[in-house]
């Protein structure tokens, strides 16, 4: 008779490690869906700050000119710029933009359309389809601001203010206007 001397071990795992196993397995299953969804929330973030971030630096408006209408040869009572959207921005609705008027007596802030107390500005389009939205690069808008509703009378000779244009996205423009003198017998001045 033949004996098998070939052993014949065999690992036994009780159920308290199982359940250990099976616990250990489901911990790092939620771990690993925290991790995806916090990597999610993150890249959308990141996007959208990336997206918010671009727009205010490509959407510029540029101030191409700027006149003012003298009074009476003594206030600049209206300034009127050019604005054009600059090469590579997005639409520009002026209707949603603000400008900050400040000079050395006001600070304003102004917005588009008709206000009861003259804290607006108008637009009227120059060339382009539209008065309010630069769609294309050649589009020009007339931005008008009534600077007598503002200071009273105007602003004389050698007097000045700062219009700072705020569009929709948060792109900021700041033009200085800057009133001649004498202003003279002169109609229209360069601000």
């Amino acid at each position: 008779m033949m004996h098998n001397n070939q052993q014949t071990d065999r690992g036994q795992v009780g159920i308290g490690t199982l359940i250990i196993f099976i616990a250990l397995v489901l911990v790092a299953a939620v771990a690993a869906g925290v991790l995806i969804n916090t990597a999610g929330f993150l890249q959308s973030s990141a996007e959208s700050t990336g997206s918010e971030a671009q727009s205010q630096v490509s959407n510029q408006i540029d101030v191409i000119s700027a006149t003012g209408d003298v009074d009476d040869g003594e206030f600049v009572d209206e300034v009127n710029l050019v604005v054009k959207k600059s090469p590579g921005s997005d639409p520009i609705d002026l209707e949603s933009a603000t400008i900050q008027y400040t000079s050395s007596g006001q600070d304003v802030t102004l917005v588009h359309g008709d206000s009861a107390d003259g804290d607006s500005f108008e637009t009227d389009s120059i060339s382009g389809d539209d008065d309010t939205v630069l769609s294309g690069t050649s589009d020009r808008i007339g931005v008008t601001v009534d600077v007598s509703e503002i200071e009273g009378d105007g602003l004389a000779g050698d007097q000045g203010a700062t219009l700072r244009i705020v569009d929709e996205s948060g792109a900021t423009t700041v033009y200085g206007v800057n009133v001649p003198s004498p202003l003279g017998d002169r109609s229209v001045v360069n601000v």
